[in-house]
């Protein structure tokens, strides 16, 4: 097998391709990542304090999320990407091993990002769209002498993150749909968007009401996710595995309020789009042309940024000294000035010159137009002239002497580059090490898949042999590694056994000062989620807090973090307030019934009990005749 997995590895090596694509991918994660920050950073009081802003956690918290904000933005930009990368991963690994995040606040979607990030340490994405690049283009440059960093790489940069990834989460996750009636139904993809706790504000109707639509879709999803493994590496069947895959994963953003895990799906697709789309966003021709003063070490530093960031191909840059007697548009102009600006001339011959030759250029690029636009205003014109003015009469005494010769650098002139070069060997020898390297992946992934979706089901509720409690107990520890470090899990999510018996909501309520009963901006009168709970605040909420089978203990702790945080949040004196504990039946059949998400938003309301703050500041539950853990 190794020697296969060899020979296939050695042949994706030796193909280049460009590295658009994976530069995508990157910024793709890094906004996801990024956001993810932000939503903690919101929620840090209610994730991390033991009791919000109460006792609270420790600083060091904020201070952490804070340079993983500052990390995930230069994954985005490409901006001292390697070691971005790593310290991503690592606080991945802090913040889902050691914090409430580990299994309270668990997103659904946090080993799928701890597998990612480990291996954007490994992958070459800086050489795509990124700000490392424009790095070495101004360090490596000198007039007349421009840099190009490497822009390719192998093409197992694309198949591998896409198998491992993807591949082997959808094979999980489609085994252990099998299991569930309500999928085996095709009610897979109906089910939790009829279920208040899980719903979005988007009704669907159109989609929920049309029973054989939905069927259609739920087998489809099943077949997709076995499918997907086998048929990635035909690349005949990739655009097909691309639409369907981002339609499914664009569907759950729009129907299920665990948004955040519908964009981290989405990220690695960008790894299927194939080349020749990317270069579509390149223009045929350049419509503007820019002639600057070559000699001249600050316009070239100029230019070298300009184009970097024309990212459409919309501007064509050429040195006076090669093109100024070639271009009659420049006739005009005598030569003594030619070096005192820089030019640009459009479609239609006209010349600009200064300041006017920057705003035509930010609005060719098109995105940038924007900053054009205010330069343009009567105001700040005159203003930017003049700045543009002094900049260019001085910059003759930036004089190209002997540091303008800058030898042109290795390939890859950076820390992780050398380590690889130094570590890794030959292609043979890289070839071997990531073959053995899949091979630990896929018996990991075995382990994993095995455990929890085949044998842990058909031995549900039966007494197990010595043996196989020893083999269980081997298993759980390598999953428990696979599972912190790579992200290897079981993939049962939105399975028949957490729906099954899952009809009854909870919510929480409380009385303004003119008397008036208001919801908590959590869970509103229709039993929905509101945002910015969606996410990981909901997972607690819906999959650990309130289930079909709750646990007392663990219902009176989320409610002191709720009540707690979002009673702060909306000015009541949380110590003085009595909250109302509500609770309201829904429906939730394992096949397909009509009008089923109206039926359970219109269910009422019943007062079950109240939440109060004692004098030692400990939350007391009260519901009289209730048996919360029988519901």
């Amino acid at each position: 097998m190794i020697r296969l997995l060899r020979k296939l590895v050695q042949q994706g090596l030796a193909k280049q391709v460009p590295a658009t694509g994976l530069g995508v991918f990157r910024m793709l994660v890094g906004l996801v990542i990024l956001q993810e920050v932000f939503y903690l950073l919101f929620f840090r009081h209610l994730i991390f304090d033991r009791i919000p802003f109460v006792e609270q956690a420790s600083p060091v918290v904020d201070l952490f999320l804070s340079l993983w904000a500052v990390l995930a933005a230069c994954l985005a930009l490409g901006l001292y990407t390697r070691f971005a990368a790593v310290g991503n991963y690592l606080l991945w690994l802090v913040f889902v091993g050691f914090t409430p995040m580990w299994l309270d606040f668990d997103g659904g979607f946090d080993q799928m990002m701890t597998g990612i990030s480990f291996l954007m340490i490994f992958l070459p994405s800086e050489r795509g769209w990124s700000l490392d690049n424009l790095r070495f283009k101004l360090k490596y440059s000198s007039p007349g002498r421009p840099y190009q960093p490497n822009a390719s790489v192998s093409v197992l940069c694309y198949l591998l993150p896409v198998a491992i990834v993807m591949g082997f989460l959808y094979l999980d996750a489609g085994i252990h749909k099998l299991s569930a009636e309500f999928w085996r139904n095709g009610m897979g993809a109906w089910l939790p968007p009829t279920h208040p706790y899980y719903m979005s504000p988007l009704g669907m109707i159109w989609l929920l009401e049309n029973e054989w639509l939905e069927r259609v879709i739920g087998y489809s999803l099943i077949t997709f996710q076995f499918l997907f493994l086998p048929l990635l590496w035909f690349r005949w069947a990739r655009v097909p595995l691309l639409l369907i895959g981002v339609s499914f994963h664009a569907g759950i953003i729009l129907s299920l309020n665990i948004y955040q895990f519908g964009f981290g799906m989405l990220a690695p697709y960008a790894l299927m789009v194939p080349f020749s789309w990317w270069k579509v966003l390149r223009l045929k021709s350049a419509t503007l042309t820019v002639y600057y003063d070559g000699l001249c070490p600050l316009c070239n530093r100029t230019v070298i940024i300009l184009s970097h960031f024309d990212c459409l191909g919309a501007v064509a840059f050429k040195d006076l000294q090669t093109h100024a007697k070639d271009c009659r548009a420049l006739d005009v102009i005598p030569e003594a000035e030619l070096l005192t600006d820089l030019y640009a001339v459009d479609g239609q011959g006209k010349l600009f010159a200064g300041v006017d030759t920057y705003t035509r250029i930010l609005s060719a690029m098109i995105y940038p137009a924007p900053v054009a636009w205010i330069i343009r205003i009567p105001g700040i014109h005159p203003i930017a002239q003049a700045a543009y003015r002094r900049i260019a009469d001085n910059r003759t005494r930036l004089v190209c002497d002997e540091r303008c010769a800058v030898p042109q650098p290795p390939p890859e002139d950076n820390l992780f580059a050398k380590l690889y070069d130094h570590f890794v060997g030959t292609q043979r020898q890289q070839a071997t090490r990531i073959a053995k390297f899949l091979v630990l992946i896929i018996l990991l992934q075995l382990n994993s898949t095995l455990q929890f979706g085949v044998f842990f089901r058909l031995n549900k509720g039966h007494a197990s042999t010595e043996i196989g409690q020893v083999l269980e107990g081997a298993s759980n520890s390598i999953l428990f590694l696979s599972h912190t470090f790579l992200g290897i899990t079981p993939h049962a999510l939105y399975m028949h056994d957490h729906f099954v018996g899952y009809n009854h909501l909870l919510a929480i309520a409380y009385k303004d000062k003119d008397g008036k009963e208001r919801f908590l901006p959590f869970v509103n009168e229709e039993g929905r989620i509101v945002a910015p709970n969606w996410g990981r605040v909901q997972c607690w909420w819906a999959n650990i807090a309130v289930t079909p089978h709750i646990k007392r203990h663990r219902l009176s702790k989320a409610l002191m973090q709720v009540t707690a945080f979002w009673g702060s949040k909306v000015g009541l004196d949380v110590g003085n307030t009595v909250f109302l504990l509500k609770m309201k039946e829904v429906r939730v059949p394992m096949d397909w019934e009509p009008n089923l998400r109206e039926y359970n938003l219109r269910q009422p309301w019943r007062d079950i009990g109240t939440v109060r703050w004692d004098d030692a500041g400990h939350v007391v539950v009260e519901t009289p005749g209730i048996d919360l853990e029988a519901l």
